[in-house]
């Protein structure tokens, strides 16, 4: 592992309004997956090679989630899901960038811009590259999904050794009766149980931001204490 650089950021908050964030990121070189995996259970995302965590010193509401694999049992909701995507079809490979990716990266954003209000700007192919396709090494991977030579989704991964760490979902709005995003959940937990992992690393849980408060729904899981530093121990109820 390389870490080419290490820094500070004060901003304003990514998930609720009126407040102002710190974040620590780390740019890493060749990370390999145990690496990967030691910050992940310390709270980190990655985003191509950049590794980051909020360490806000008044505010606590971002919380790292892991969902408990073994435990988790399937709804007859989530099997409705399952089963009512049959037509679609799904494919894993190493992270990449197409024109189909960033039109799609493109509507999907501009409907939740419309839905929600996220912030939007526009994407191209270096920006993308950098985000979810470089730092990917051994272990990162995209799950696309198509209804026959369409693509509607795209699904970033990590494949650590006890668990998955989901990064990023988007999908083509027009599929939305489909509820991609919880079946490219629900995919990640099967391939998680039949591999005997234990893990799927969602993220930050946010109770006040709707686009991560939706986390919750999924049980049973356990959340991070504190924020440990590399070299300490991680706890995890």
């Amino acid at each position: 592992m390389n870490l080419l650089k290490e820094f500070l950021l004060d901003d304003k908050c990514s998930y609720l309004e009126g407040k102002e964030q710190t974040t620590h990121y780390k740019v890493i070189n060749n990370c390999d997956a145990k690496s990967c995996e030691e910050l992940i259970e310390r709270g980190y995302r990655r985003f191509g090679k950049m590794y980051f965590r909020p360490i806000c010193a008044s505010c606590t509401e971002c919380q790292s989630i892991k969902i408990d694999v073994d435990n988790f049992s399937f709804s007859k909701s989530a099997r409705r899901i399952m089963s009512k995507a049959d037509n679609i079809t799904s494919y894993i490979q190493t992270p990449s960038v197409s024109q189909e990716h960033l039109e799609l990266f493109e509507k999907y954003h501009l409907y939740m811009h419309q839905k929600k209000d996220w912030e939007y700007s526009q994407t191209d192919s270096q920006h993308y590259y950098n985000s979810f396709v470089t730092g990917h090494a051994d272990f990162g991977f995209e799950v696309l999904y198509y209804d026959q030579d369409k693509l509607i989704g795209v699904d970033l991964i990590d494949i650590l050794e006890n668990g998955i760490s989901s990064i990023y979902f988007y999908y083509d709005p027009d599929y939305a009766k489909y509820s991609l995003g919880k079946l490219s959940l629900y995919n990640q937990i099967k391939y998680a149980k039949s591999t005997n992992k234990k893990w799927i690393y969602l993220g930050y849980y946010v109770q006040g931001c709707p686009s991560l408060s939706y986390k919750s729904q999924y049980k049973p899981y356990v959340t991070l204490q504190g924020r440990p530093h590399e070299h300490e121990e991680f706890i995890w109820y």
